[in-house]
């Protein structure tokens, strides 16, 4: 499968000084982009490799809407075990995976192997659960779950769970939750010994309660309609500073903000 994302044509080098507010540089727009109903209806027969293999090609030739890249600021306070406080602020985009044109785009549910080359070209990070609550609560758009139950990781379904929460969302614009089970990065203790899994999280009903738990049941290659990839620029502010959330993840005074989890935590896949 080729799925080799072109960091050339991204252009997306993030220099920590620069970060604007909200908005970071995203990579040339395709003029003529495959459009979100093209994509899904190439992608109607494809297998998952074939599926990732496109939306990576696609995304590295411009085909992803503008609004994709107007990521948003998050910032929350934490309390270490010394009982001292900190700042933190993420930089987070507003809505899944997706690819198309500004007037007609779809989210599309990626591997773990597509989500992490994108989040890798990004200089992003895929989340932990506890982040994933985080973004929850500060989600200017929050929409009910709909579940579906045939065919559930068929192209075709993914195509119809986007139009329905299309039609969930009415135009609402904003920080976007509880349309998507997050791909998630979790600790190794979760993976309980068994390799080439994905870990999936979230998915939140209106009392503001996931209806995933934290699952690693599923091998590496399998997505269905309810998984997101949802990116966090990599580099995230702590008490003023700009530091990796690796480093953050491997600090024993901070890793708890950013993960509630005992235990080493895997840093991609």
């Amino acid at each position: 499968m080729k799925i080799a994302l072109s960091y050339t044509i991204l252009l997306v080098t993030f220099l920590t000084s620069c970060i604007g507010p909200s908005h970071i540089p995203h990579h040339p727009t395709n003029p003529n982009p495959t459009t979100g109903t093209d994509f899904y209806k190439t992608t109607a027969a494809y297998t998952w490799k074939q599926r990732d293999s496109l939306f990576l090609d696609q995304f590295n030739n411009g085909s992803v809407p503008k609004h994709y890249f107007s990521f948003k600021n998050i910032r929350f306070n934490f309390i270490d075990s010394l009982n001292k406080s900190h700042q933190l602020k993420m930089i987070v985009a507003k809505d899944y995976a997706m690819i198309g044109s500004e007037s007609d785009w779809a989210r599309v549910p990626l591997t773990p192997i597509a989500a992490q080359i994108m989040a890798d070209s990004l200089h992003c990070f895929l989340p932990t659960r506890k982040l994933v609550d985080i973004i929850h609560q500060q989600s200017k758009v929050k929409l009910e779950p709909v579940p579906m139950y045939a065919f559930r990781d068929s192209t075709v379904t993914m195509w119809q769970h986007h139009l329905i929460i299309e039609g969930q969302r009415k135009g609402k614009h904003g920080l976007i939750s509880g349309i998507k089970k997050d791909v998630v990065i979790c600790s190794i203790n979760a993976l309980k010994n068994k390799q080439n899994r994905v870990a999936i999280y979230g998915w939140y009903k209106s009392d503001g309660k996931p209806i995933q738990p934290l699952y690693t049941g599923h091998v590496n290659w399998y997505a269905d309609y309810s998984h997101g990839a949802r990116m966090i620029y990599r580099k995230m502010k702590v008490d003023g500073k700009w530091r990796d959330y690796s480093s953050i993840l491997q600090d024993p005074l901070l890793r708890k903000a950013i993960s509630d989890e005992e235990g080493e935590m895997m840093l991609r896949y």
